[in-house]
Order: structure tokens, then sequence, then C-alpha cells
């Protein structure tokens, strides 16, 4: 039997024919893993605003491949999603690779370039390290940069509680971390988020804003007048109730510490599962808060960034 170049094969041997089985399979696999599509660019065009116009595929599966380092230009790997194009040049696409890479329980990438990453969050892990060996968003990036050989490392500009599950932003170098951090107020235009709250919202919209202040033991309380805190403002809207609790989309104005659990508390409807605010309702053994909306100018291109994430379907079980 012959097939292709492959040598002559003994088919009353069962050794042989499982040995040239084997070897086939082995070979096909190693063309499927390599296997690419070719292209030439005909004009001047960002990467991934190429790639979006010129292939047949969804652009979910566009940045992934991007992202997992799939897409090679004169056949050098390329992750930057506005690398710029020019005409003649050559780009091939893997028909396999994608982000297998990075594996964890608790983080998911949603979006990364060569300045920032976009995680989604789960409840129960750290946004950065509070001991030598607390479970941290930061230090599962680090290991994952290194791992992809990235040089680069996870700089927080903003936080979640460990409890608090939902959408962060990361910056990968010193510079645009700096402009996050100063500009932040500039740059996120729209955050939002989710919980389930305790009891029936009389209200179906309102906004509640008040002066915050940690106590010595760093609890945080609130105040109508100025107390010498922080001012804070949350804007809330119901998106569903019962007799027993209510769901809430909050749009944060201003981003202090608890204020979406304090305000709730204020309110007299606490965010369910807060044992720090709460009144003792833990309907789905967890802190009921996520962060499903986040919104902002990318602090180099500019491009206008937005990510939004499902609300949790425990969440969506109690209505």
């Amino acid at each position: 039997m012959m097939v292709g170049r492959e040598k002559q094969v003994d088919l009353f041997c069962p050794a042989s024919v499982f040995h040239y089985l084997c070897t086939l399979k082995m070979r096909t696999n190693r063309y499927n893993k390599d296997r690419y599509d070719h292209y030439e660019v005909r004009e001047e065009a960002p990467l991934l605003e190429w790639l979006l116009g010129n292939l047949k595929q969804s652009k979910t599966k566009t940045k992934a491949t991007l992202q997992g380092r799939g897409i090679k230009v004169n056949g050098k790997t390329v992750t930057q999603f506005d690398f710029l194009l020019q005409p003649g040049m050559k780009v091939s696409v893997s028909q396999t690779k994608k982000n297998d890479q990075f594996k964890s329980r608790y983080v998911k990438i949603v979006y990364e370039d060569q300045y920032l990453v976009v995680v989604e969050k789960n409840v129960g892990i750290l946004s950065m390290a509070a001991g030598h060996k607390s479970l941290n968003v930061k230090s599962v990036l680090d290991d994952y940069f290194q791992k992809s050989r990235q040089k680069c490392r996870a700089h927080v500009v903003h936080r979640l509680d460990r409890d608090t599950s939902g959408l962060m932003v990361y910056a990968k170098d010193m510079q645009t971390e700096q402009i996050l951090e100063h500009e932040w107020h500039d740059i996120v235009y729209d955050r939002r988020y989710v919980a389930v709250v305790c009891g029936e919202m009389e209200e179906n919209e309102g906004t509640i804003a008040n002066w915050l202040k940690d106590n010595k033991a760093y609890v945080t309380y609130s105040s109508p007048v100025d107390n010498g805190g922080k001012y804070a403002v949350t804007h809330f809207f119901v998106l569903d109730r019962t007799v027993d609790y209510s769901l809430v989309e909050f749009r944060l104005e201003t981003g202090r510490k608890n204020q979406i659990r304090v305000h709730a508390a204020d309110m007299g409807h606490p965010v369910c599962g807060d044992v720090k605010y709460g009144n003792g309702a833990d309907p789905l053994h967890r802190l009921c808060l996520h962060a499903f909306l986040l919104c902002f100018y990318h602090p180099i291109t500019h491009e206008r960034m937005e990510f939004e994430t499902p609300i949790p379907t425990t969440f969506r079980s109690l209505f």
C-alpha cells in the first residue's frame, strides 16, 4: 500500500501497520498545528482593522487569534492590534492558534494588546498581593507574561474587592500605568455594576450622594455633610425585583472604597452576601456584586474601548 510518498507498508504485519498509522497521525497533527492561511496586503491599514475586513470569521475569533500569537507579518509574530500594515506585506493567519498559554479558574483575559490587558475577575481572588502567598490577579498575569515571553509586568490601576467579580484593566508598562492612574476620571467614561440587594426597592431609579470616610477599624461610613472624607455619587436603576430581592444596576460617578456597598446599605437595601455592611441575607453564598461594564479611552491610541460581560446567571436565577 502506497500513500503519497510514504514507504510501502506490509499489510500482513500488524506492527508495521500500527507504526505507519501512528507516524501518519503525528505528521497530520503537526501539519494541522502549523496550518496558516496567507494573504498579501493591498493597502495601508492597522492590523486589526485589516483582519476584520479581510477574514471570513467573527470579530471574537479574530481577536482571540491575534491575542494568541496566531498572526504573522512577513514571517514575524505580531500581537499589536494597531500595527501598521503596508502594501506588499505578507500576513499569515493561524487556523488553530488561540491563547492556550493562559489558564486560570479565577481570571479570564477579555482583551490584550502591547500596552494593557482587560480581564474578568472571579470571586475569591484579590486584585493585587496583600501577603506573601495571597492569591491575586497581578501575580496570575505576571506568571502568564513570563510564560508567554512578554517582557512586561502587570501594573495595578484600580481594584475590585476579593469577593466582587467583573472587569478590570491592568497596564503592561509604567508609562501606560501613569496615564491611567493620573487621568482615570477623564479616560474612563462609563463604569457599571450589577448587584442583588436585599428587599424590594421602592424607587425605579435615582441617585445617592454623600461623603465617605473610614473609621479606625477601616470600615467606611457615610455622612450627609462634609466629614473630611471623599464625596461619592452613585446612580442606580432597578432591573428586576421580587418581595425578597432586587436586581439593580449601579453607575459610578466617583470611585470610592466600598462605595456601592455603603450606598446600598444607606438606602436600606444592602448587597446580598455582604458580611461587612449587610443584614445577613446570603442567598447565593457570595457577595452579589459584579462589575459588568467598563468603557474607557485607550491611554495610548485614544481609541474607545468598551467591554461588557453578562449578568451572572446565579443573579438571574433569583428572579
